[in-house]
């Protein structure tokens, strides 16, 4: 047998050799311009940039501020075309409105929108259609969607939903769709509502593995079985669960938030993967949310965050507004709940009563659950009626 003997300095130039030899790239596809934050954005992208607002109603290139009638023309009557002539629109009682009807691929990722009159945005339904469904993808009254769902003003500073002053709703979730998005309000009111809105989206590709965005809206008042409330269910199909929303009205006194919230997950009946330890726990807060006041005083405190928060506290005034409640947001974005089959998801209502023990309430709860899945899902429950509706 023959043998070969290499020296050191022969062993660290083949090295060198091999180390400094062009390593194969697989080539990746260019940016398209869907999922843009702080760290990617300077790349460069096909995407091409649209809006619709009634300036634009069908987002087409050069064709925004073009309306010679509108709602404001009398206004501009002094100054002609180009002069914000159809600023808003105005929606019959009973009616739809398409807000958006856009071909595809491309990407969703801003709404703002203001509606008037505020207190009657739960009667204002807001719709998702994907590619060619029938069924909605979202319908949420237009309040609840934006994180808001008591029909007034609270400032709202996350991620996700941004609510500004005076009415302002703003939306950021990423919604891919691959053949058309359709966006509709329906007016449940019994007069006429004034819609400002911008719906910004660009027009791209969109990769295999991206998922539609989908917004459920539940409420029961009183609860039907004590204690217990879901919050999402019926859901087949992969995904990931994005979001919760609760407007809550206390029908007690007493701390309202002892209950967990519980995420079955593919097949879990009896016991969930994911149990919480609180409400107030799941929203990222703790002890009631209580926080002692210059006075000396224990209260609920307000807060909005990115990914958390309860910013709504309504009070009882001493006349009409007699039931505590709450408005509580928890957006799973950088921890996002995966199912491969199926989810539900349900959250306890529980305060105390004496000797310790645990009372289980019958508030009044209505929720907005989000998430993206995989197409087709399945129906919605039907939606409520406007009396089922209404804010009481």
């Amino acid at each position: 047998m023959k043998t070969h003997s290499f020296s050191p300095g022969t062993l660290l130039a083949a090295l060198t050799l091999a180390l400094s030899a062009p390593v194969a790239q697989t080539a990746q596809p260019p940016f398209n311009g869907i999922g843009v934050h702080i760290g990617n954005l300077y790349q460069l992208s096909p995407a091409r940039s649209r809006s619709i607002s009634p300036e634009n109603f069908t987002g087409e290139k050069g064709k925004g501020g073009m309306a010679v009638d509108g709602p404001a023309k009398n206004a501009a009557r002094d100054l002609g075309p180009g002069w914000k002539i159809s600023p808003f629109v105005r929606i019959a009682p009973d009616t739809t409105f398409t807000l958006a009807d856009i071909q595809g691929p491309g990407c969703i990722q801003h709404i703002w929108i203001t509606p008037a009159p505020l207190d009657r945005t739960r009667f204002m339904i807001l719709r998702f259609y994907w590619d060619d469904e029938t069924q909605p993808s979202v319908e949420v009254p237009l309040g609840d969607f934006f994180a808001c769902g008591w029909a007034r003003y609270c400032q709202i500073n996350s991620l996700a939903v941004c609510v500004n002053p005076g009415s302002a709703f703003n939306c950021y979730w990423p919604m891919p769709f691959r053949k058309r998005a359709r966006v509709t309000l329906e007016n449940l009111n019994d007069g006429p509502i004034t819609i400002y809105y911008q719906i910004d989206y660009i027009l791209t590709d969109v990769p295999d593995d991206a998922a539609y965005f989908h917004a459920q809206f539940r409420r029961e008042d009183p609860l039907r079985e004590p204690g217990l409330y879901t919050i999402l269910d019926g859901v087949e199909g992969r995904g990931h669960y994005v979001g919760t929303y609760l407007a809550w009205e206390v029908h007690s006194t007493g701390w309202w938030g002892e209950g967990e919230i519980k995420f079955y997950l593919d097949g879990d009946r009896d016991f969930p993967t994911i149990c919480g330890t609180g409400t107030e726990d799941y929203f990222c807060g703790s002890y009631n949310f209580d926080t002692v006041g210059p006075d000396g005083k224990h209260r609920y405190t307000e807060f909005s965050g990115p990914y958390t928060g309860l910013p709504h506290v309504i009070r009882p005034d001493g006349l009409y507004d007699s039931q505590q409640r709450f408005g509580l947001y928890r957006w799973h974005i950088p921890d996002p709940i995966r199912f491969e089959k199926d989810i539900r998801v349900t959250i306890q209502a529980l305060g105390w009563r004496s000797g310790g023990r645990y009372l289980k309430l019958r508030d009044d709860i209505a929720s907005v659950a989000y998430w993206y899945q995989t197409e087709p899902h399945k129906p919605f429950p039907k939606l409520l009626s406007r009396d089922e509706l209404e804010l009481k």
